[in-house]
């Protein structure tokens, strides 16, 4: 059992773009799915889709590359199951000088912290992506 699955998520990602796969399979859950989504609203993969089985589904992410280089460089985990990392809207940090993409769980649902920012809202600090 795995005890963070966002994180299992993230690795799998970044393993797949540093050997240039051109998809990676993960298995599904609502969030995991919506990280999916804000990364395909930012550009940085080319598509995803649920593909439905017995048990809990599988996420497929096709990754985006230009000239031969994947479009996501790295991620990184923030918030861990024993330190979770909390922030408000005004102390959402730019990651790597706000050409990165933090990824933030809020009360109005996951978001990108460029739409924390326009909405004013804080939350979990889940990941930075650039």
């Amino acid at each position: 059992m795995l005890t963070d699955p966002i994180a299992d998520m993230l690795t799998r990602i970044r393993n797949s773009a540093r050997i240039r796969a051109e998809k990676v399979d993960i298995p599904a859950s609502r969030m995991k799915l919506e990280i999916a989504k804000i990364l395909k609203e930012e550009g940085l993969i080319r598509a995803y889709k649920v593909i439905r089985d017995k048990r809990q589904g599988v996420l497929r992410i096709n990754l985006k590359y230009v000239d031969g280089e994947s479009v996501i460089t790295d991620l990184q985990k923030v918030s861990k199951p024993g330190r979770r990392i909390y922030v408000g809207w005004k102390e959402i940090p730019k990651v790597m000088g706000g050409v990165g993409l933090a990824v933030l769980t809020t009360p109005a649902g996951v978001l990108s912290d460029k739409t924390c920012r326009k909405d004013k809202v804080g939350g979990e600090l889940l990941c930075y992506i650039w």
